[in-house]
């Protein structure tokens, strides 16, 4: 990363963060893997969405746990109007959705729908093979180095300071830092639509997500945003992943995760 005082000072406030005993970590580094970005595009009220939320929910079972790829799960809201509204639903995750496939030359939105490193991903009908896709990615070598922190600071509100830095000059133009703080171990009992009475499970449900944050002409960004927790939400389930995107091609350059930590 270079010098330059902002960078450092940031840097400073990220080495404060060494967790006690026993503790959740409260500051992370990417390290010299590169790690896969997984986004789920989903919708209570679609009757082919829990399939693909089961098993998102199975990957770690699979060996495809935070330190090789990081999943985030994006309910969008065009469904709301067809029998019942989602309420994890949001319409930026919608317009997330169809910036993706604008940029990827995609015709239509659909759910579910599946984004590995920003590309679209279909699984095999008798064998998915994003085991061997992630293992290609994480084979090479990041293009972006991320830093993050977590604090807690008044009552509801999660802190987090951060860092990134894109050694590729080619990436820089087109890089964007962003933070989603998600959350695990979630279930709603369905009254209409599609899905009406079925109880559906959902992890790596995106709260809120925060970006993007520019990287400068150098290759650095330095992020600082701050979280206000619903009281409904589990703490003991909620994780924080930051991650670099290229806008103009989609490419993830690095991404990283860390559980809420006090």
């Amino acid at each position: 990363m270079h010098a330059t005082g902002y960078t450092l000072a940031a840097l400073a406030m990220l080495a404060l963060a060494a967790p006690g005993a026993g503790a959740a970590p409260c500051a992370a580094d990417s390290g010299p893997r590169r790690v896969a970005l997984l986004e789920l595009y989903t919708s209570e009220g679609c009757d082919s969405c829990p399939p693909a939320d089961r098993w998102v929910s199975a990957l770690a079972a699979r060996g495809l746990d935070p330190a090789r790829i990081v999943t985030l799960g994006f309910h969008v809201d065009y469904w709301n109007t067809l029998g019942w509204n989602d309420p994890f639903a949001r319409s930026k995750y919608s317009a997330r959705q169809r910036a993706a496939s604008q940029r990827n030359k995609a015709r239509v939105v659909y759910t579910p729908q599946l984004l590995l490193n920003g590309a679209d991903y279909r699984r095999g009908t008798f064998r998915d093979d994003l085991a061997d896709r992630v293992n290609a990615i994480n084979q090479d070598p990041p293009q972006a180095q991320v830093s993050v922190k977590l604090a807690t600071g008044p009552a509801g509100v999660l802190s987090v300071q951060g860092t990134a830095a894109v050694a590729d000059a080619a990436q820089r133009n087109g890089a964007r830092a962003w933070l989603a703080l998600y959350e695990n171990n979630l279930s709603n009992e369905i009254a209409a639509g599609e899905n009406r009475g079925k109880r559906l499970r959902h992890d790596f449900v995106v709260r809120e997500l925060a970006g993007p944050f520019p990287v400068d002409s150098r290759g650095d960004a330095v992020f600082v945003h701050r979280f206000r927790l619903d009281p409904g939400w589990k703490t003991a389930d909620l994780r924080v992943a930051s991650f670099v995107q290229n806008e103009r091609t989609g490419d993830v350059l690095q991404a990283l995760v860390l559980p809420y930590c006090r």
